[in-house]
């Protein structure tokens, strides 16, 4: 029996080995055959010798049993995220405040941030970021990226942090195999949705890779951050490559160049450059602030641009009646995904613009998310480049197009458009609408095809029977869809309000009006001059508000709405405490157990007001994981910024 445990440790030590010196240092010494072979025999002499079986085999890279959920872990050490810089002068202001130091600069990776923990020299836990405290437990997961050492010959504790990313050449290969609908929009996000499948076997598949970029925690102690990537990388890690140590700013200046010139050509994608300190004692000196260290910031390159031609420009239809011109365009990669489209705005963007069909166009992605035309390479105009008009019928229902020469927007006039029906009702059933789950596009569209769904009020008559007998659909999904329906009766007034889909009234204002009126039979006869009374309401928003409520449609909607069961009244969550009054809060990202809703909810029990926008009467800006432009703004006007975990603090003490 010795004999069979020596072999099994024998081949488990060997197939490490051979998969460090593939997948990490690109260098093998054996053929994949050979490697399989192996393998066989390992998975052979663990299935024959169940006692012996480790939850640390390289057989376990292949995926295990499927998770119902995700646990939550508690960092022990928090995985903060960085200022980002968008100009060698603020880099340089970061620089001045601390000259006597040096710096490593790393590729920033775009991918998904981990934690990776060791103890005695096995992998016992992998973590989603999260919050930065609180993230997922994904080990089952983790165990299936081939770049990850499953044991190290270190005995002591030892938490890492890495980014976990899918290289492009498998982005392309999954896309390839998968229907336009289903494609991922990006690796980044082909990344995060393959780590946080509940079904290990799925991820096993995605060929995901890591690059290991920080120690967190360590029995060994280290005096700079290249002597602890060093000590990794003797360990088997993959570190971050292309990495340098200088303390001049012209020398990080030139590196960080050179990182971004080889965007292109690298076989996974960045979005910038970090330059933190290297010696660690300066680290523990600055510290932190808002989660955030002084001691590094991100240099996120400038939106990348791509040429390509101007194929065709059709026009969406919004749910308000505004006609969007779009460019149809030749497919081409930008910023991590293939673009094929690009929004023109309007009419007076293409004019300013002079874009014309047939065009060579460039293009960039307005945050790095909105592809958008950004100008015209006039010198390769075609002699047969034609101007674009837009159209004087609506493509989606042949009625007349209306043009207010005050306005930029050309509208459809005819409210029973199906293109706006249809956006109207994606709009009503959305996540921060009426949230009813399984009712996307495809499916409403499905319904409005076959008759079933004509109307907002359509959605509660609805009935199970009618939906499992569709193609696509069966009985498990009309009974989910269904429940889901059940549930969004009670919604309440705010979610009803918005879900309306009234111009110029989001989800704050749309919380703002709810709270102050209860009951949704006091909106028809309001004056404007009272709605601008309230907090976020303008004039402007005002008069959509009282034209819409004096369309006899909308009483006729509200009516069946009632019928139907759907409540129109408002309940304020129990007053709690005061510790927030006066307290203006102004919500961004994802928040690691709440969402933003649930978040904006408690603040306001304890007396605080939750805005929209970010301005200098903004108090404090709650920050989750993704944190947009608000942060940003936030940064700049020297806001304060707190996570999930600092506002239960604040409430903690209040107690």
């Amino acid at each position: 029996m010795n004999n069979v445990l020596d072999r099994i440790e024998y081949l488990r030590k060997t197939l490490e080995y051979h998969s460090r010196k593939y997948y990490v240092e690109d260098s093998p010494e054996i053929s994949d055959y050979e490697y399989d072979m192996l393998f066989r025999e390992l998975e052979n002499l663990e299935e024959q010798y169940p006692e012996f079986k480790s939850d640390n085999s390289p057989t376990q890279r292949v995926g295990g049993k499927a998770l119902d959920k995700f646990e939550k872990v508690k960092h022990d050490v928090s995985l903060g995220s960085l200022t980002d810089v968008f100009s060698f002068d603020e880099l340089r202001a970061f620089y001045n405040k601390n000259q006597k130091n040096e710096y490593s600069i790393e590729p920033k990776i775009d991918g998904l941030s981990v934690s990776l923990v060791y103890d005695n020299g096995y992998l016992v836990r992998g973590a989603t970021r999260g919050d930065g405290l609180v993230g997922e437990n994904v080990t089952q997961n983790i165990k299936t990226i081939r770049s990850i050492p499953l044991t190290i010959n270190y005995k002591g504790h030892l938490e890492v942090r890495g980014e976990v990313f899918m290289p492009r050449e498998a982005f392309y290969k999954i896309n390839e195999e998968r229907t336009e609908k289903e494609r991922f929009a990006n690796p980044r996000n082909a990344a995060a949705g393959s780590l946080r499948q509940l079904d290990s076997k799925i991820t096993a598949q995605r060929m995901l890779d890591i690059f290991v970029f920080n120690v967190q925690k360590c029995d060994r102690e280290f005096l700079r951050h290249s002597e602890s990537l060093a000590f990794l990388k003797d360990l088997g890690f993959k570190v971050l490559p292309f990495t340098i140590v200088t303390d001049d700013i012209n020398a990080i200046e030139d590196h960080i160049k050179k990182i971004g010139e080889m965007r292109d050509s690298l076989s996974f994608d960045i979005d910038g450059a970090v330059i933190k300190s290297d010696i660690l004692s300066v680290r523990d000196e600055l510290g932190e602030v808002g989660g955030r260290p002084k001691w590094a910031v991100a240099y996120k390159y400038p939106p990348e641009e791509q040429e390509t031609k101007l194929i065709d420009i059709i026009i969406q239809v919004g749910r308000t009646g505004v006609l969007t011109p779009n460019a149809v365009l030749e497919p081409v990669r930008i910023a991590g995904s293939t673009v094929s489209r690009a929004t023109l705005h309007n009419l007076n963007y293409i004019r300013e613009k002079d874009i014309r069909i047939g065009d060579t166009v460039v293009i960039h992605k307005a945050g790095d998310i909105i592809p958008e035309v950004d100008r015209v390479v006039v010198s390769k105009r075609p002699y047969n480049a034609r101007l674009y008009d837009m159209p004087k019928e609506c493509p989606s229902c042949g009625e007349p197009v209306f043009h207010e020469e005050t306005e930029a927007d050309h509208r459809c006039t005819n409210s029973d458009c199906p293109a706006q029906l249809l956006r109207t009702i994606e709009h009503f059933a959305s996540k921060g609408a009426m949230n009813i789950d399984g009712m996307g596009p495809q499916i409403i569209s499905l319904f409005y095809e076959n008759g079933m769904l004509n109307s907002i009020s359509d959605i509660y008559t609805l009935e199970k029977e009618k939906i499992a007998s569709l193609e696509r659909m069966g009985e498990k999904s009309a009974d989910n869809l269904i429940q889901s329906i059940e549930n969004s009766k009670n919604a309440g007034l705010d979610k009803v309000l918005y879900a309306m889909g009234i111009r110029q009234v989001g989800e704050v204002a749309a919380t703002s009006l709810a709270k102050k009126y209860r009951n949704i039979d006091v909106f028809f006869d309001l004056k404007k001059e009272e709605l601008t009374q309230i907090d976020d309401i303008g004039e402007v928003s005002a008069d959509y508000i009282v034209n819409f409520f004096a369309h006899e449609k909308t009483r006729e909607l509200i009516e069946k709405l009632k019928l139907s069961g759907v409540k129109m009244t408002y309940e304020a969550e129990e007053q709690r405490g005061n510790i927030f009054d006066g307290s203006t809060f102004v919500l961004t990202g994802k928040l690691p157990t709440m969402t933003r809703d649930e978040a904006g909810a408690l603040i306001e029990s304890y007396g605080g007001k939750i805005s929209s926008s970010v301005s200098k009467k903004t108090d404090y800006v709650l920050a989750g994981d993704d944190a947009g432009s608000k942060l940003t703004k936030a940064q700049t006007l020297g806001i304060k910024i707190i996570d999930e975990q600092e506002l239960m603090n604040m409430l903690e003490s209040s107690k």
